[in-house]
């Protein structure tokens, strides 16, 4: 499991570390895998010409012995300080080294900025001797120190202002904004350095799965399962304005996972979810539902009927004008950033300037488990604890990838894993079966689909 802490919560740790150490070890281990981080970068560090931004934070004392250590390898290191105090020992380490300083100043070429401008404290937003400085070196590749300068580290928004790194080194813990959008498109690739803080991190209420996680929540049959100890899964989706939506909601929920899909809904859907999936049986008991994708005028009634059931439903689509209906029940609530502006009554720039906090605040006004649809989806339960998909390709903002999104999620429901873990653990899979999917080229919701069965086999091997 990728976790990432709070500000707070990497201070104290911080603070409990270096009760244990010398004077200044932590931010030589920080500085050392900076600069192996840059040396990997570059392919080499003798000849490579480096120019350090430097602040008046940590983040500039770790720009600052990192340049130490490239100048040590024979790299030309600069530093242009933006700050009237700096870091004192590193910078006199860089000059002991053979850094030396300069000023901002056009048509010097360099072949890599450090950027230790501000750090994990600093408010968001750049000042604007930094954004000159920036300016001047547009076009030269940016290595961010812990963060991308300029990014609101815990609540992943990103002001106008602030850096754009090719590649982010942090230390110790994932911070949100690394996980979440938008800051996390400033971060470039995130290279994580171990300096020793996991011991004292408290739990992390951000979290991203990763392929082991995944693999050990997909539920495998024992021998002596069958179609209904492995779960069944009932769709009320599709309508005949959108019949493809309702057929998609069965791919997605048709992937294996559950041991029958059951569809419930439009004849005129019937007749395509049988001639395409002709496993797929008609209406009867289930263990979990999904509700809402196509349905039109019907939403209201297919969320009544299946939340009267008394088992966990996935709401998407137009079952979410009624999500009212399942609050505090086991749902999960699967907007994207319009429905979900509608459901909170908030302007869709907002929350897609700050998804993480929306996403919160829509589970605990609902009381269930809210999936923001995103880049980065985000999902989270009424407590605040959030799970950020990384998965998935920019080929998968495709009409119909929610719909099957949500037949996934509806199989894991069947299976018996919680709403958390049902939408978090199929939002991975749906982005990596995408991902599958595409091999860097364009793809269809169906594709997705298709792509399942393949993925999760694999992940079992």
């Amino acid at each position: 499991m990728l976790r990432a802490h709070t500000v707070e919560e990497v201070r104290a740790a911080e603070a409990a570390l270096m009760a244990t150490l010398p004077e200044g070890a932590l931010m030589q281990r920080a500085a050392s895998g900076l600069a192996y981080a840059v040396v990997d970068l570059l392919g080499g560090a003798y000849g490579r010409r480096v120019v350090l931004l430097v602040g008046s934070g940590d983040n500039g004392g770790d720009a600052l012995y990192a340049g130490a250590m490239l100048a040590r390898r024979g790299a030309l290191v600069e530093a242009w300080l933006l700050s009237a105090t700096v870091h004192e020992a590193g910078l006199a380490a860089l000059r002991g080294a053979g850094g030396r300083v300069g000023t901002p100043r056009p048509g010097t070429a360099f072949d890599v900025v450090v950027d230790g401008i501000v750090g994990i404290g600093g408010r968001p937003g750049l000042r604007d001797d930094a954004r000159d400085a920036l300016e001047v070196l547009g076009g030269v590749p940016v290595v961010a120190v812990d963060t991308p300068s300029g990014v609101d580290v815990d609540s992943g928004a990103a002001p106008d202002d602030h850096v754009v790194a090719d590649l982010t080194v942090t230390f110790g813990t994932h911070k949100a904004c690394h996980l979440l959008d938008p800051a996390s498109l400033a971060c470039g690739a995130v290279e994580l350095v171990d300096i020793g803080l996991d011991p004292y991190l408290p739990p992390a209420s951000v979290e991203a799965l990763q392929p082991e996680d995944v693999a050990a929540m997909l539920p495998v049959p024992d021998p002596e399962d069958h179609k209904y100890t492995r779960g069944v899964v009932g769709v009320r989706a599709g309508s005949a304005a959108y019949p493809g939506a309702g057929l998609l909601s069965v791919a997605g929920a048709a992937c294996g996972l559950a041991g029958m899909v059951r569809y419930d809904g439009d004849e005129s859907v019937l007749a395509l979810v049988r001639a395409a999936h002709p496993e797929v049986v008609g209406p009867g008991r289930v263990q979990a539902w999904v509700v809402g994708s196509g349905s039109d005028t019907g939403a209201e009634q297919a969320l009544r009927d299946a939340l009267a059931d008394d088992v966990p439903v996935v709401v998407d689509a137009d079952a979410l004008a009624f999500a009212d209906l399942a609050r505090g029940t086991d749902a999960v609530l699967t907007p994207h950033a319009g429905e979900l502006s509608r459901m909170l009554g908030v302007d869709r720039d907002a929350i897609e300037a700050e998804p993480l906090a929306h996403a919160r605040s829509a589970a605990r006004e609902y009381d269930a488990v809210v999936l923001l649809k995103g880049r980065h989806t985000v999902v989270a339960r009424p407590d605040g604890r959030v799970r950020v998909t990384t998965t998935g390709t920019p080929w998968l903002a495709t009409a119909g990838a929610g719909d099957v999104l949500g037949g996934v999620i509806g199989a894991l429901l069947a299976t018996g894993l919680d709403p958390f873990d049902a939408a978090s653990a199929g939002s991975w899979l749906h982005g990596a079966a995408a991902t599958l999917a595409a091999q860097d080229g364009p793809i269809v919701a169906s594709d997705v689909a298709v792509a399942l069965p393949d993925l999760i086999a694999g992940m079992g091997r």
